[in-house]
């Protein structure tokens, strides 16, 4: 079982850029459907923000576990949770309850921080 932290000064998740990038995206997807119409509250709202939520929750969960391999399973987690992510943002626009230009900088988020996940993912799966 190898390291996850060695010699970063990384104690916490909340160290962690990814998780502090994922904390950002939740907050985003709230402030847009917060602007959905009401009858979306148990629809694309419910499951937005669920799956926002879900990403940095898995990364924290994963950290927050002394082995390597369960938290590359949890950022692998996280990484679904993020298409889902992107895939409902996508959604959203083509029903018509926000415009492109809205989603724009949220969907740019989404590819960098699949871009994060993916690099923390293989280098922690290097050190093992």
């Amino acid at each position: 079982m190898a390291d996850k932290k060695p010699n970063s000064g990384i104690k916490s998740h909340r160290d962690l850029l990814v998780w502090q990038k994922g904390m950002d995206m939740t907050e985003a997807t709230y402030r847009l459907t917060a602007r959905f119409p009401k009858e979306e509250m148990y629809g694309l709202v419910s499951q937005m923000r669920r799956c926002s939520v879900s990403i940095p929750s898995n990364i924290a969960e994963g950290f927050g576990r002394d082995n390597t391999g369960s938290f590359v399973q949890h950022l692998r987690i996280a990484q679904g949770s993020l298409k889902e992510l992107e895939t409902q943002i996508m959604i959203s626009v083509r029903v018509g309850h926000c415009t492109s230009t809205a989603t724009d900088v949220l969907l740019a988020s989404c590819e960098e921080l699949g871009k994060m996940l993916r690099a923390l993912i293989r280098s922690l799966q290097e050190q093992s």
